[in-house]
């Protein structure tokens, strides 16, 4: 846990740190800002460089998540085989309470989960591979979110599980004001 890598492009330049969270193959990535009178200027994805790490480069698809109650749970789902995804997630809005469960079967970690904090502020993106279920809670009021995901959305290989989950025992920050039925209606393990 909190092993950082640094990406250098042609010019020398940090473009992305990579820090690994505690479970394998989760980053938080560290966006460098090259800043002048205008303001900056970042890149926040580059093909090549998640290549090289062994990472999922593959984007299909790209999503917003717009949520206007501070307090709105959403989760935590997946994918099921054969249409995993890998996720890359930034907070453009306001501010995130972001969840990660490992239900790789064979990983030492299956269903530990992590969290972090996603903000507007803060220039970073969460790397999740495939094999996690994911959600969120939200700090403030009028948060979004902005997804870029390696798979398509198949509603047929969707899945989820309870938020709430005992056996998981996720310590959400706040009480939940929001929920979907579809969510609040997941399987406990």
């Amino acid at each position: 846990m909190g092993r950082k890598i640094c990406c250098i492009d042609s010019k020398g330049e940090n473009i992305l740190k990579f820090k690994e969270l505690s479970l394998k193959g989760v980053y938080l990535i560290e966006l460098e800002k090259i800043e002048d009178e205008r303001g900056f200027f970042s890149r926040s994805w580059d093909k090549k460089i998640f290549e090289n790490k062994g990472l999922n480069s593959n984007l299909s698809q790209c999503n917003i998540s717009f949520n206007k109650n501070k307090g709105t749970v959403r989760g935590m789902h997946f994918q099921k085989k054969p249409y995993e995804e890998a996720k890359i997630i930034r907070c453009t809005k306001g501010r995130v309470f972001e969840v990660m469960i490992d239900i790789r079967i064979n990983s030492p970690t299956f269903h530990k989960w992590i969290s972090v904090e996603l903000c507007e502020d803060k220039y970073e993106i969460l790397y999740v591979p495939e094999g996690f279920a994911l959600g969120f809670q939200t700090l403030s009021e009028n948060t979004e979110l902005y997804y870029q995901m390696s798979e398509y959305y198949h509603p047929e290989k969707s899945g989820g599980i309870r938020w709430n989950d005992p056996k998981i025992q996720i310590k959400w920050p706040l009480d939940c004001s929001t929920i979907s039925k579809k969510d609040e209606s997941f399987d406990l393990l």
